[in-house]
């Protein structure tokens, strides 16, 4: 069974998506307009999937992903499907409260189906490493907002095809699998708008998806959440009263956003009031973000070590670990970190990856786990 501490004492791993290098944006720009065939698009994915994982071997990181580089967002593929897909559906999406599109069509009748599961990606990608490699998946909740909240019947639906969402990946060869609930993001920053908000059902469906899988299984399934950009401080009301729902699930981990907050101390004494010791038959690691995804600034392990160290004060040492505090690139049409600058982005990317393998790697040492 793959150790998450095995390499740097303290667990740390990425929570999924990286900026896609030009020549695939490119590539997906060309299939949509159709000019490039699905062959030559799948070998464009390969050749960014391969770079990814070449990169992410030189920084040292135990544990790695493909940087969803075969998706067009981290949430559309159920409903995209795959893989001459990755390229965004037609038409103009809807702009939400943080920028970003959401290529998401309204759902039709009848049960609803995924298109593709998140194994069918990975199992092309991880041909291509001999590295642990990891996998996010799309929320059950999440795709709750494709269909009006009255349509309670398909509750069922989304938690039977997030289930199988993650065995998939399992399947395929993932030693990790998170669970990306990144509703706020979707439905508009802290607007609850008509689906319920961030807690709730959301919190609900996720609760019945993980009580689908063992306590040996859920030690592996994670659930990562973070905050809109433009939606105001994220230590506001809003995270701190949403880490309290969503530390009561029973994953065996958590990604949660931290480094482009402004009040450190005040999430990381909410996660330590709220972190349990067991959580249906495990013990919970928080993987703190120490890398702001949304800045060019690259942190030093210095830094890093410093956050990591000083969160020990409110949280258990060892329940504690690291993370980005999110996905460096949700979207392929994304204007995140630099605008048009994708791979300056990607390069920065993975400079500030290795700052965090090597500065989990001092914090362990500090707090005596090297």
């Amino acid at each position: 069974m793959f150790d998450p501490r095995s390499v740097t004492g303290i667990p740390t791993e990425p929570v999924g998506s990286l900026p896609r290098p030009q020549a695939l944006l490119d590539a997906y720009a060309a299939f949509a307009a159709g000019r490039l065939d699905q062959a030559a698009v799948e070998q464009a994915q390969d050749d960014a999937v391969r770079d990814t994982l070449e990169r992410y071997r030189a920084t040292g990181a135990p544990i790695v992903s493909d940087g969803e580089q075969r998706r067009s967002s981290f949430a559309a593929y159920p409903v995209t499907g795959s893989p001459g897909a990755a390229a965004s559906p037609p038409g103009d999406p809807a702009v939400v409260a943080d920028g970003h599109g959401r290529p998401f069509r309204p759902a039709g009748d009848g049960p609803f189906r995924y298109r593709a599961y998140a194994g069918d990606t990975l199992a092309r990608s991880i041909r291509l490493t001999t590295l642990p490699m990891k996998q996010p998946v799309v929320s059950p909740s999440t795709l709750a907002l494709l269909h009006p909240p009255h349509e309670r019947t398909r509750d069922q639906d989304l938690v039977d095809e997030c289930e199988r969402d993650i065995r998939s990946a399992f399947a395929a060869g993932a030693v990790r699998v998170s669970v990306d609930y990144s509703d706020r993001r979707l439905a508009g920053g802290d607007d609850p708008g008509p689906h319920g908000g961030a807690t709730g059902r959301g919190v609900g469906l996720i609760r019945a998806v993980l009580e689908r899988f063992t306590a040996r299984e859920r030690m592996h399934v994670g659930v990562h959440t973070c905050v809109p950009p433009g939606s105001g401080p994220g230590a506001g009301p809003g995270y701190l009263q949403l880490l309290p729902e969503i530390l009561g699930l029973d994953a065996g981990y958590f990604l949660l956003q931290l480094a482009g907050e402004p009040d450190h101390d005040a999430i990381c004494a909410v996660i330590g009031a709220h972190l349990r010791g067991d959580a249906g038959g495990l013990t919970p690691v928080v993987h703190l973000g120490v890398i702001d995804t949304r800045s060019p600034h690259v942190e030093s392990a210095r830094e890093v070590a410093d956050v990591l160290v000083r969160a020990a004060v409110h949280i258990p040492a060892e329940q504690l670990g690291s993370t980005d505090d999110c996905g460096f690139s949700p979207f392929s049409r994304d204007p995140r970190p630099l605008d048009g600058l994708t791979d300056l982005a990607r390069g920065i990317a993975f400079r500030k990856i290795r700052s965090r393998v090597e500065g989990t790697l001092l914090a362990a040492e500090k707090l005596g786990f090297a």
